[in-house]
């Protein structure tokens, strides 16, 4: 079965790009397969093994990529634009420099992730789960961080202006250099472990001084 498998995702991998049009490879085995570069964009993976895969480059605007395993497959400077990955698993992935303005990311689990200089414009990561991802440079302006964990998170000049982040948690992070312009941190755990109470966040650069908001 194995055999059968390997063959499979060799010829998937060797297919254009016109050929994936209406495709569905929902619950799929797809681990390890090299979609580099290669338009995906709308295609349903709901549930399908991507761990380990290569989708550096590609196009997935609109996929459907909910509840799928992509642990420490490569997505960097991906187009990820309005995709649904809710539920989804990231753990040790790479997204870094990919495009994932206003997606879908609820209840994702980040853990380990490389987000550095991800744009996050407008995204929704209620819940997510972002422990010790790397989010240096990332632009996350307007998105909604609602109860996310940020926990030893590397968010080192960060944009978060306009982002919701009511009852998230910044225990640990890295915080330096992050722009939290008019933020909500309403009941925000902050990196001392101390809790924010004020709606909005007024100060204009790093959150190493938020007792002075």
């Amino acid at each position: 079965m194995k055999n059968y498998a390997r063959q499979y995702k060799s010829f998937l991998s060797q297919m254009t790009n016109e050929n994936f049009e209406d495709r569905d490879f929902s619950g799929c085995d797809l681990s390890g397969i090299d979609f580099k570069e290669v338009d995906l964009s709308g295609i349903n993976f709901v549930g399908a093994d991507l761990c380990g895969a290569n989708l550096s480059g590609a196009i997935l605007t609109g996929a459907n990529l909910s509840e799928a395993n992509l642990c420490q497959a490569n997505l960097s400077q991906a187009d990820l634009r309005q995709a649904n990955l809710c539920g989804a698993l990231l753990r040790e992935v790479k997204l870094n420099q990919s495009n994932l303005w206003g997606a879908c990311l609820c209840n994702v689990d980040f853990q380990q992730a490389d987000l550095s200089a991800v744009i996050l414009i407008e995204a929704s990561l209620i819940e997510a789960k972002l422990v010790k991802a790397n989010l240096t440079g990332a632009k996350l302006c307007g998105a909604m961080l609602i109860e996310a964990n940020f926990n030893q998170a590397d968010l080192t000049g960060a944009d978060l202006r306009w982002a919701n982040l009511t009852a998230a948690n910044l225990s640990e992070a890295i915080v330096e250099r992050i722009n939290l312009r008019n933020a909500k941190l309403y009941e925000t755990i902050m990196p001392d472990g101390s809790i924010y109470q004020q709606s909005v966040a007024n100060s204009f650069q790093s959150i190493s001084y938020y007792s002075g908001f």
